[in-house]
């Protein structure tokens, strides 16, 4: 891995089925870094998370994650190893109770931090669902769901986060209390955000990667991607 770095994908190559989605990807998320990727639909982003994450399988290349070699390994085995992952299919059992998520993903994860500390952690970040532990999940507004999920992700205390496409579907009041959340948590691990809304992604990330037809085709800052007219006419128009 690179120095510095928590979470490194090298030449990483994937799809589905037989066909290749991903043309080798390289990316980093240092210590407490906020690394955006936008691009257009299709582009691969969503594929890129679910490769490094588990989910899917890697053809081929390598994914590190402080600085353990987790290329190919089991979803769950990797969210133990300290990666959370916030999936735009959101995947929680609509029957269970908030803390039931809670309690699942603490106890599944092994978190060295208390059940109870960790709660209100997660609680402080998402004013919203105080309150809320008792009710079930179905019961609950998109955007509400959308909290549950980054608090499940998050109640085990991961070395990284990934959420892909956090603020889909979701009122804009909400995606307010998400971003601010992000910014919190921003320094204190590394985030790897997919986001199809360039702008929020510019106002929170440190770097940004840009991302079309499976490969990366730009890196940089928020400042130096916005001073690029393409980028500026396709994503800020």
């Amino acid at each position: 891995m690179s120095p510095g770095s928590i979470l490194e994908a090298s030449g990483l190559v994937s799809g589905y089925y037989k066909i290749k989605v991903l043309n080798g990807i390289d990316l980093s998320v240092g210590k407490g870094e906020l690394v955006g990727i936008i691009g257009p639909n299709g582009a691969g982003k969503t594929t890129t998370l679910r490769a490094i994450s588990g989910v899917i399988a890697p053809w081929s290349g390598r994914v590190a994650l402080d600085g353990a070699d987790v290329t190919g390994l089991p979803a769950y085995r990797i969210a133990k190893m300290g990666l959370g992952y916030v999936p735009d299919s959101r995947e929680l059992f609509p029957g269970l109770t908030l803390a039931d998520h809670l309690k699942l993903a603490h106890s599944r994860l092994g978190s060295r931090e208390g059940y109870d500390s960790a709660v209100g952690r997660v609680l402080e970040l998402f004013p919203p669902l105080r309150g809320r532990m008792s009710q079930r999940v179905g019961t609950m507004s998109g955007g509400e769901q959308q909290m549950v999920t980054i608090a499940r992700a998050l109640i085990s205390g991961p070395k990284v986060l990934m959420l892909d496409e956090p603020s889909t579907g979701v009122a804009p009041r909400i995606v307010d209390n998400i971003y601010d959340a992000l910014k919190e948590l921003k320094g204190s691990m590394g985030i790897l955000l997919v986001e199809q809304n360039a702008e929020l992604v510019f106002e929170v990330a440190d770097r940004v990667y840009l991302m079309d037809r499976g490969s990366i085709v730009k890196e940089g800052t928020p400042k130096e991607l916005m001073a690029d007219e393409l980028v500026r006419k396709t994503y800020l128009a």
